[in-house]
């Protein structure tokens, strides 16, 4: 270890590892109901775990023996009620350590150094690529997408306490800590009912006025200082996205009024913070010609915001034009005193405008299906025989209709809610403005047809073609999907309807590729792969055209879900790949990890950034791969997914998770509003979403989506004589590089010791013993390649920070375990006792803080 990991490794000891011992002590004051000392007990507990693993025990044995040798408790009732304070306990450690890792984030990162953007600046001057950046800033953003996935535990009370804990850490304000901390043992965690897509919606407009308002702002104010010329009202650099409210699908909660109300709050939520900013300029701008011109905003932001029946009647220019005169003035007339402070606001007003953050709408291409052919049914706007028809006379009977569909005509709420939804578009459009809705994503999307008749709903809703003023994104997600895609395009740009549209919508395509069931479907290394090559293809197909394409990337928390080392993915696209912007979602904890904060919202953001514009001015050639490499990766990717195939395959495959893992409780979690299944009935791999497949994976400490095949696919080809080219691979190709690190991450959290004991079950031993196999091997093959003694040597503090949570959930994974062999036994034996319940209750509550202590997973 070098002594500037030594040096970061003992600053993150300092400010997290050292201030968690101490403030951790504070818990034993905690109010837990009946059982005094839990601190204490806990840790005992902790030890006693720790060693019965080493043992090679079962959870079983391992609890029944802490009993019987640490407490005289000898009813079930009685030792239900201590494991239950256990996780109670445990579940605010998890809040301590987030806190504590919040505070310290400014000590920990360097908010200057390697991937911000005042190393940009330095890089841009000394390599006097000054014209350059301004060209790339003409057409180059970030847009982060907050999507309401629930892969975050925590209720709002309790992200609010997070947010005054961290603030009390900062300044060691003991006395504050220990009230937050007693606050914690008196706040719920638990969820008694799902969130509402609105609840979930109003929880994470609280990171847009409380972060993302301020970060953003921070960085454009940064960049337009230092580069004026590059940065314009135009081209925002920063963009937000936001889909609770707007994503339904397989959700039959977002319903065209949600919608609405959704974008209905996001306007008013942007219109507060403008008010605010407003308020807090009076207090310095008290000068002549300025001063009165801000009470006359302050004023018409109030109306639109507290006047009840109040019309909207502000606009994005209503509050642009004060402000720039306000700025005009003090520049003239009073020496350009506080006019950073303006000049601050007017960057955010020219982001945000009234709308905040585009509410993108996401629905199933099936659903269209469905809504299509029932209009064709009911109704004389399309062809009674419209279902026998082949692909393109359907499209070409869509593009002929005229007609406009009244809702009412239908036989479905769902369906009807689908037109409705699009009147919804034009409703948003009209008060919040074009880019407060303005895009139309279409899950598994697998035909040019299925973005037409989205093309063809909107003309059967009474839109001109010039009036379509949505960006229509088809989403690929399988294997299959994302191989077929550039067949999809070809279709669409060649349609002359279809392309008159990309016309009037500056020639941009923007396409999604989603991560999380790309890997469900075909393993990590494949469904990694074949994004890349989807891109790789899509990007020349969009230059033959004469079409700008942009990628939406649907990635998840954790590495299997497109996680991990997220800029260090953007930085490693070569210059065959379109990076006109960087779009992604932001999911669960993602949010709350990487943007919780001003500062790591500010820092994560500058990083996607920095890896955006550097891999353009300076990077791409290196990054690019050469044919010989692609072909490399193609055949270690094949060769993981023969692998995965294989186990997925496997007669007992899905009922091995459901069997070893809380995989049936997911939904009992209360923890967002879409069903676990998007369609009801047998659970099979294709309708399991893949936010509870890969959680239950997390949850049995196997991890398998982020690293199953990769051993066996390095292990194929060593025997083929390729292992030297694969080393050159490793060490060349940041991309290659990037995707074996995560591997990394996703391997440092399994933890088989608390399963081995499935190793000899009678139905699932064999499953058990592929995983374990194939973990050990990856693992093995790996560390070999990176020369490293164990995972993530290069990442000191990260792999600090795994540890110290994964000591803090074993406790909670073992009890979980406990809790879901007992369920078994009663199964087996076929009894319904009461206790069964209790032991049900258990297995949820543990979920909350294992999958919390994993927020570093991003």
């Amino acid at each position: 270890m070098d002594g500037s990991a030594i040096s970061a490794l003992q600053t993150y000891d300092k400010h997290v590892g050292l201030k968690f011992q101490l403030y951790n002590s504070l818990f034993t004051a905690l109010p837990f109901h009946r059982v005094e000392k839990t601190g204490v007990l806990l840790a005992i507990f902790l030890i006693h775990c720790e060693e019965g693993f080493a043992k090679e025990l079962s959870p079983n044995e391992i609890i029944t023996s802490f009993l019987q040798q640490y407490t005289n408790y000898r009813t079930e009732q009685e030792q239900t009620d201590l494991l239950f304070r256990f996780v109670q306990y445990a579940e605010r450690q998890v809040v301590l350590f987030d806190a504590l890792e919040d505070a310290a984030f400014r000590e920990i990162n360097d908010m200057n150094g390697v991937g911000t953007l005042k190393q940009l600046q330095t890089q841009v001057v000394q390599t006097g690529t000054q014209e350059q950046l301004k060209e790339k800033l003409k057409d180059f953003s970030v847009r982060l997408v907050l999507t309401a996935h629930p892969t975050q535990f925590y209720p709002s009370e309790v992200l609010g306490i997070i947010n005054d804990l961290s603030k009390a850490l900062v300044h060691d304000h003991t006395s504050q800590v220990n009230s937050y901390l007693r606050q914690l043992g008196k706040t719920p965690f638990f969820k008694n009912e799902k969130p509402t897509p609105y609840d979930e919606a109003v929880s994470l407009i609280w990171y847009l006025e409380n972060v993302f308002f301020q970060s953003a702002g921070k960085i454009l104010s940064y960049l337009k200082n230092q580069f004026p010329e590059a940065v314009t009202p135009q081209q925002p650099l920063i963009r937000l996205g936001f889909w609770p409210g707007g994503d339904r699908d397989g959700n039959p909660f977002v319903t065209a009024p949600i919608t609405l109300k959704v974008a209905e709050e996001l306007r008013g939520s942007i219109i507060k913070c403008y008010y605010r900013e407003v308020r807090t300029l009076k207090r310095r701008l008290t000068f002549k010609g300025v001063y009165q011109e801000l009470v006359e905003l302050e004023s018409k932001l109030y109306n639109n915001l507290f006047i009840p029946g109040h019309k909207a009647d502000i606009t994005k220019e209503d509050v642009l034009l004060p402000l720039q005169q306000i700025k005009e003035t003090i520049l003239r007339d009073h020496n350009g005193l506080f006019v950073e402070l303006v000049e601050n606001l007017l960057r955010k007003v020219e982001l945000f405008g009234l709308y905040f953050t585009s509410l993108d709408i996401r629905q199933d291409s099936s659903v269209h299906n469905e809504l299509v052919e029932c209009i064709a049914r009911r109704t004389d706007a399309l062809p009674k025989e419209y279902v026998q028809l082949n692909e393109q006379e359907k499209i070409n009977a869509l593009l002929q209709a005229t007609a406009t569909v009244d809702p009412a005509a239908l036989d479905s709420e769902l369906l009807q809610d689908a037109l409705h939804t699009i009147s919804a578009i034009r409703t948003i459009q009209q008060i919040n403005g074009e880019d407060g809705c303005h895009r139309y994503i279409i899950s598994h999307s697998t035909s040019a047809l299925d973005i037409m008749q989205v093309y063809g709903l909107f003309r059967l809703r009474g839109w001109q073609p010039e009036d379509i003023t949505v960006d229509i994104v088809p989403l690929f997600e399988t294997i299959e999907d994302l191989r077929n895609a550039a067949g999809v395009m070809k279709a669409l740009y060649e349609n002359e309807a279809y392309r008159a549209h990309l016309q009037r919508r500056r020639n941009i395509q923007t396409i999604m590729l989603g991560f999380s069931d790309g890997t469900k479907d075909g393993g990590y290394l494949m469904a990694n792969w074949s994004i890349y090559k989807a891109k790789e293809e899509l990007s020349l197909l969009a230059k033959q055209y004469d079409l700008q394409v942009v990628f939406f990337d649907g990635r998840g928390g954790p590495p299997a879900r497109g996680g991990g080392r997220t800029h260090q993915f953007y930085a490693s696209m070569g210059n065959n790949i379109a990076s006109k912007e960087i779009q992604l979602t932001i999911q669960g904890q993602t949010i709350s990890s990487n943007f919780g904060t001003i500062d790591s919202a500010q820092y994560n953001m500058e990083q996607l950034v920095h890896a955006g514009i550097s891999n353009a001015l300076f990077n791409a050639k290196e990054t690019t791969l050469t044919p010989a490499e692609e072909e490399l990766i193609q055949q270690l990717a094949q060769e993981s997914y023969q692998a995965y195939s294989t186990l997925k395959n496997h007669a007992d495959f899905i009922e091995y998770l459901n069997y070893a893992s809380p995989l049936k409780y997911y939904g009992e979690a209360n923890i967002g509003s879409r069903p676990s299944k998007r369609k009801p009935g047998k659970l099979n791999l294709d309708d399991l979403r893949a936010v509870p497949y890969v959680g239950s994976w997390s949850q049995l400490k196997q991890n398998l989506p982020g690293y199953y095949g990769v051993g066996a696919a390095l292990e194929k080809l060593e025997a083929e004589g390729k292992w030297e080219a694969i080393a050159q691979l490793y060490h060349r190709s940041l991309f290659f590089k990037t995707l074996l690190d995560n591997c990394e991450m996703a391997m440092t959290k399994c933890f088989f010791p608390l399963t081995a004991f499935l190793a000899k079950h009678p139905q699932y031993g064999e499953l058990w013993n592929m995983i374990h196999g194939e973990y050990q091997r990856s693992k093995r093959y790996v560390l070999r390649l990176s020369g490293a003694e164990h995972l993530m040597q290069d990442k000191p503090v990260n792999l600090q920070s795994i540890q110290m949570r994964q000591r803090i959930e074993l406790p909670l994974l073992t009890i979980q375990q406990y809790a879901l062999t007992k369920i078994r036994e009663m199964n087996e034996q076929e009894l319904e006792p009461a206790s069964k319940k209790v032991f049900e209750k258990l297995v949820v509550r543990c979920s909350f803080g294992i999958i919390n202590a994993e927020r570093n997973s991003a």
